[in-house]
This record gives structure tokens, C-alpha cells and sequence, in this order.
């Protein structure tokens, strides 16, 4: 009887381990997801594509954990072995153990199987409670910040060549179309198109026609602007860092908020293989030439 009581006594011991665990990532992810989801999400027209992105790529991974410890906490064998199983997809999913998705999806998934397959936290209701509460409010808290910025976000719907003149630069930035595309491209890319760019911004040329080119990370830096104010922005090179008066955001003149990308290549090299990108927000980056992801594109520029 009395090994019985400790059994039982260790289960639920191990049981709100695995529900403070489950509990802290499912938060973790109720954070990240909404966080990103309104940095490189919400670009699209409809209102409801956006909000189906973000449940399924942005807030899916804190709905999944969600719902697997719902059903660990009332079906502990049934739970576990689901969560066994989603381990195991995930490894096929991502096809590799050595990144992030090792330490945040698949060790935690496969970890918190073993435990619920043998604990049985009590009180359930309780349990129940923290896993749907505390990741919901992580998603609230972190997410006003965000909606407000976004939801205060300028778009005059003007995506023709621009003159944007400021902070000691004054550049005419391309029109929607080749030389400012929707999607990704490599550096050695990018500043092939600007070369071939005609006058008009339209059309690419058969021959390099020298008239546009990518910006230099300074000149980005400089020209970056919140609510149609220059954001004072300044580029010190020797500590690789832009500071600002007031930090920028994916806004008309500059940003098409309806595209994607979010990152911009700039003509400044580190070294034969980076280059330096900057973000809507103004940050820079060095990255390897070759990165072409779907949100890092370009906008070609020339004098007026």
C-alpha cells in the first residue's frame, strides 16, 4: 500500500514537471510566434490571409504543443505517444539534428512523451488551466506592442520611383518591378539587375546600363524613415552599427507593406563573401552574398 502511495505520489511529481515544462515552452512559442509574425508576417492585402499565417506558421507551433498537453493531461498513454510520434515527424520534417529545431520542437516533444506516458498530474483542472492560461497571456502581453506599431503603419499605395530626399541624401529609389522586386535574390543578383535597370525602372535592359545601382549602407541608414519623417539615422562604420532618433518602420516611401520582404541587400561589402543588409527597422546585418531567402531583396537607386 505504502509503495503504492509513493508510485503514485512520484507520478504526479513527475507530472506537473512535464506540465510546468510543457507550460514554459508553449509560452516560449506563444512569444516568438506572435513577435515574428508581426515582423515578417502580416504583409498580405487580405485580412484573412493574414490571419491564416499566422495561426498556421507563426502560431502553430504554440497551438500544437498546446493541444498535445491537453491530451497528455487527460490521456497521459495516448498524449505521450503523440507526442513520441510528432518528435519523430519532426525529424523528418527538418532532416536534421544539428539546428534550432533539435532544442526547440524535437528534444522537447520527445522528452515531454517519456514523461506524460508515466506521470499523472494532479489536480487535472489545475493543469489544465496553466497550459491554455499562461500561453494565452504571453500571446496578449507580447502582442500589443506589435499590433499597435503595425496597425499605425503609412501606406500611400504609391509604388512608383520615388524621390526621397533627407538627412543629408537625397536618391531616387525604383519602382515596383525589377529593379524593387516582391521576392528574394542573391547579391551578385541584385547588382546585376540594377546595372541593367533602364531610366524608367521598368524594363531590363540586354546590356549593363550603368544608370542604377544598389545603395550603400550608409545612404540606407540615412534615408530610413517613421510616419514620413527621416528617422536621423547614422552609420558608424568602424563599429558596424546604425543608431537612430527614431527607430524606422516597413513604410511608404521606402517599403512596399504588402511585399514580404524585409530585408534589403546594399551595395557595402565586409569581405569578398558578405555583404551588408539593412531591415525595415533599420538594423544591419552582414550576410554571405549567396543568402537569397524569400524576404531579402533589394532596391536599385539612382541620383536625381
Amino acid at each position: 500500500m505504502r509503495s503504492l502511495l509513493e508510485n503514485e505520489k512520484r507520478r504526479q511529481i513527475a507530472g506537473w514537471i512535464a506540465v510546468v515544462f510543457s507550460t514554459a515552452v508553449t509560452s516560449f512559442w506563444a512569444f516568438w510566434g506572435i513577435i515574428e509574425n508581426f515582423h515578417e508576417g502580416w504583409y498580405y492585402d487580405s485580412w484573412l490571409s493574414n490571419v491564416g499565417l499566422m495561426l498556421v506558421q507563426y502560431l502553430g507551433p504554440m497551438l500544437i504543443f498546446m493541444a498535445v498537453t491537453l491530451i497528455a493531461i487527460v490521456w497521459p498513454r495516448f498524449g505521450g505517444g503523440l507526442h513520441l510520434i510528432l518528435a519523430l515527424l519532426a525529424v523528418g520534417f527538418f532532416n536534421a539534428f544539428s539546428n534550432a529545431a533539435t532544442f526547440l520542437l524535437i528534444l522537447p516533444l520527445a522528452g515531454l512523451g517519456v514523461m506524460y506516458w508515466y506521470s499523472r498530474p494532479q489536480p487535472r483542472k489545475l493543469a489544465l488551466s496553466l497550459i491554455i492560461g499562461l500561453p494565452l497571456l504571453t500571446l496578449i502581453i507580447s502582442g500589443i506592442e506589435p499590433v499597435i506599431r503595425v496597425s499605425q503603419r503609412i501606406n500611400d499605395g504609391n509604388l512608383q520611383a520615388r524621390t526621397v530626399s533627407g538627412n543629408g541624401v537625397t536618391l531616387i529609389w525604383a519602382p515596383d518591378g525589377p529593379g524593387w522586386p516582391r521576392t528574394g535574390t542573391n547579391w551578385y543578383e541584385a547588382q546585376e539587375v540594377c546595372q541593367h535597370l533602364t531610366e524608367d525602372g521598368l524594363t531590363l535592359a540586354p546590356e549593363p546600363q550603368s544608370i542604377w545601382r544598389l545603395p550603400t549602407v550608409a545612404e540606407a541608414v540615412r534615408s530610413m524613415s517613421l510616419h514620413g519623417q527621416n528617422s536621423g539615422g547614422v552609420w558608424d562604420a568602424a563599429r558596424a552599427e546604425a543608431t537612430y532618433q527614431a527607430t524606422p518602420d516597413k513604410e511608404s516611401p521606402l517599403w512596399n507593406v504588402h511585399s514580404q520582404v524585409i530585408y534589403w541587400w546594399t551595395a557595402t561589402e565586409v569581405d569578398e563573401a558578405h555583404a551588408y543588409i539593412i531591415v525595415y527597422d533599420g538594423k544591419v546585418w552582414a550576410r554571405s552574398k549567396q543568402f537569397s531567402p524569400a524576404y531579402l531583396g533589394f532596391r536599385c537607386v539612382r541620383p536625381p
